[in-house]
């Protein structure tokens, strides 16, 4: 999947006019993309569609339009972009009252390393995370991580086989295994290239 660039994004004037119809669509598109882990953990899997609408808005909220300040969203965003051997995701944690919220993060410390994804019967896959910064501390984890599942060229022929995807965690605090729904598997195998077969 390739990376994006300053000439695959629209002006701040083009996007403006463009914005609703663009976020509409993002939005239907995201539907086939997640995975609730329980009621508040939620596994967003991005690709470059995703990832353009989120440098986009960046872009909008900030204003900016100077080269300099294009480069350094696409430089921030890219990686989030999957590979052709990886799935990405955002996990979000979501508590909509922030006193729950506090508890709640502080009994989820570590989680994000305990998030897993399997192919079939194959073993289990944890991320690595965070590769932009640390986001937990002493006190509570962050209520968004960024995640990189590497699958291996035989997970990845068996997924595209059709081979069921199940998504899970392993943390005393959240503990959980759920069968990811068809409509994410079939649109999650387009983030996967084809294994070369010598």
């Amino acid at each position: 999947m390739e990376k994006l660039t300053a000439d695959d994004l629209m002006t701040l004037e083009d996007y403006a006019r463009a914005r609703a119809q663009f976020r509409h669509q993002i939005m239907e598109h995201k539907k086939h993309r997640f995975v609730m882990l329980g009621k508040h953990a939620r596994l967003i899997f991005e690709n470059r569609q995703t990832i353009q609408y989120q440098i986009q808005e960046m872009l909008r909220i900030e204003r900016i339009f100077e080269p300099e300040g294009i480069k350094e969203e696409l430089d921030a965003y890219n990686p989030l972009i999957p590979d052709g051997s990886n799935l990405k995701a955002t996990m979000m944690i979501e508590y909509a009252d922030p006193e729950i919220r506090k508890v709640e993060l502080s009994k989820l410390i570590g989680v994000e390393n305990k998030v897993w994804l399997r192919v079939g019967d194959d073993a289990k896959v944890y991320p690595i995370c965070d590769e932009d910064l640390e986001r937990d501390n002493e006190e509570k984890t962050s209520s968004v991580h960024f995640m990189r599942f590497e699958l291996t060229p035989s997970m990845i022929s068996a997924f595209k086989r059709g081979e069921a995807l199940t998504a899970g965690a392993d943390h005393p605090a959240l503990t959980i295994e759920v069968n990811v729904a068809e409509d994410v598997q079939t649109a999650l195998t387009e983030d996967l290239d084809t294994p070369q077969i010598n």
